[in-house]
């Protein structure tokens, strides 16, 4: 259960917001007949290094979801760009928290201690702007060439220097121990770089990429990369919310 940390305040904010092109109102499709939303909180609430959990959405029947199974929400704007965006805007309402975790409300099978391990991991370094995670791959896996699987290469101390949708490094020489890392879109922020990185207009390599946390670096910001074993699979499609069917089912046996 969530605990409370003398180092700091950590929020987590499961950004959830009703419109999408491939699968509409995805944050109450009913998984295991739960919503979906419901099944990421509840990963949230198993957590020790979290002192809150808040969901941030754009829809009031999201919102109604979320306070109908005992959940937390707040109202935010329709017109946000990004998750992160809605991320900061809802982190308002919670003036005493010093670090924020975004965590994707589509990833119902979530490592707890994946959010803490990034949650304290942030409290441990005041150096950081933020952290992230990512799990190697085999260089044959067909995800390295896949544009929609994002990889990232870490410098010598875990800290992040490139994220990419192409294939990331490009081996030109075996080097053993060398892996490729995919990325999981989960980020810790401390407050008051989540409040400048908001301010900072998209940057080229961000537009050119479509890929937000190049933002960051391009503005000088140090994030932090931790191995994980969790290769816990999002929910973009109907079919893939039934897959997860199938695997929360095959577990709870």
């Amino acid at each position: 259960m969530l605990k409370n940390s003398s180092a700091g305040h950590v929020l987590g904010i499961l950004p959830a917001r009703w419109g999408s092109t491939r699968f509409p109102g995805k944050p109450l499709h009913l998984i295991a007949g739960k919503p979906l939303i419901q099944h990421v909180w509840e990963r949230c609430r198993q957590c020790e290094r979290l002192d809150a959990v808040l969901v941030a959405t754009d829809d009031a029947r999201i919102f109604d979801a979320v306070h109908a199974f005992g959940g937390k929400a707040v109202m935010t704007s329709p017109d946000h760009p990004t998750g992160t965006d809605r991320i900061a805007e809802a982190v308002k309402s919670v003036s005493q928290a010093s670090h924020i975790i975004n965590i994707q409300g589509d990833e119902p099978m979530i490592d707890p201690g994946l959010i803490d391990e990034l949650a304290q991991t942030m409290l441990a370094d005041p150096t950081l702007d933020m952290a992230t995670a990512a799990n190697p791959l085999d260089p044959a896996d067909p995800a390295v060439a896949d544009p929609n699987v994002v990889k990232v290469v870490t410098a010598l101390d875990g800290r992040a220097l490139y994220f990419s949708r192409s294939p990331l490094p490009y081996f030109r020489n075996a080097v053993p121990g060398l892996a490729v890392l995919r990325h999981k879109g989960i980020y810790a922020y401390s407050r008051s770089f989540l409040e400048r990185f908001v301010t900072w207009p998209p940057s080229p390599l961000e537009q050119a990429e479509s890929l937000e946390q190049l933002r960051a670096l391009e503005n000088g910001a140090s994030i932090k990369v931790l191995h994980t074993s969790d290769t816990s699979p999002g929910v973009d499609t109907p079919e893939q919310a039934a897959e997860i069917e199938r695997m929360l089912s095959s577990t709870a046996h």
